[in-house]
């Protein structure tokens, strides 16, 4: 100490009153990553209902014979007379489905869509729950949709080789080859859709041991109090 100076004190805090502090940050930091991957789980469902219902996976190009598109299990073609599109398949009526893979892959997108919406159902366990156990339920149910997307989005190209595809695209399309065809962003979307499901599934695995972590951090916070 300098001769003269003024006399400084410095004071520490108690080590519960610092575990305090820094447990509500992070408690503040963890809730603000929970919103922000609540939202984006809310915007994947969305994402995944529209490939699911939106029949723009592949369509016509400029050297087609016929105009038309298809989705997972609905599909429109033209007859070469008029512009006028003939409409058909449902998934609530699989026969009417071109292909087999088609079937498949409209199961698979249908699973990974009611999985999503099932997780964001699962967001009202939060008030009954552990919200480390919520976290995990969620993460593995994203997981399990982004796999139910990866299958479709695989499967899918499968079923080129059926005889309404050839009758849009040409004789020389095959399996995972569209000849004049092209993909549309339907099917884009569900590839992208993969990549979202795989980072929210492991952001939810984060945050869920992050709340394991912040409990244990409570009761090591209590026993310091208790020693203080």
């Amino acid at each position: 100490m300098i001769p003269g100076a003024p006399g400084t004190t410095t004071t520490m805090l108690p080590a519960a009153e610092a575990a305090k502090i820094y447990q509500t940050n992070y408690v503040r930091n963890s809730r603000a990553i929970g919103v922000l991957w609540a939202i984006f789980t809310i915007l994947f469902a969305i994402v995944n209902v529209v490939c699911f219902i939106q029949p723009y996976w592949i369509g016509d190009g400029t050297d087609t014979p016929q105009a038309g598109y298809f989705g997972l299990f609905h599909y429109c073609i033209g007859n070469g007379l008029s512009r006028d599109l003939t409409c058909r398949g449902s998934f609530t009526e699989f026969s009417t489905i071109p292909s087999g893979a088609f079937k498949a892959a409209s199961f698979f997108i249908g699973m990974s869509m009611a999985l999503v919406l099932s997780c964001i159902g699962c967001f009202a366990l939060f008030f009954f729950c552990s919200t480390g156990t919520v976290y995990k339920i969620c993460g593995w149910m994203q997981l399990a949709a982004g796999t139910c997307l990866i299958l479709g989005c695989m499967i899918y190209p499968d079923g080129w080789d059926s005889d309404e595809v050839k009758r849009m695209c040409g004789e020389q399309t095959d399996k995972y080859a569209l000849g004049a065809c092209s993909v549309r962003w339907a099917y884009i979307l569900a590839i992208m859709g993969i990549l979202d499901a795989l980072i929210l599934s492991f952001l939810a695995f984060v945050l869920g041991n992050r709340q394991d972590g912040l409990m244990s951090e409570e009761l090591l916070g209590d026993g310091l109090a208790a020693r203080a």
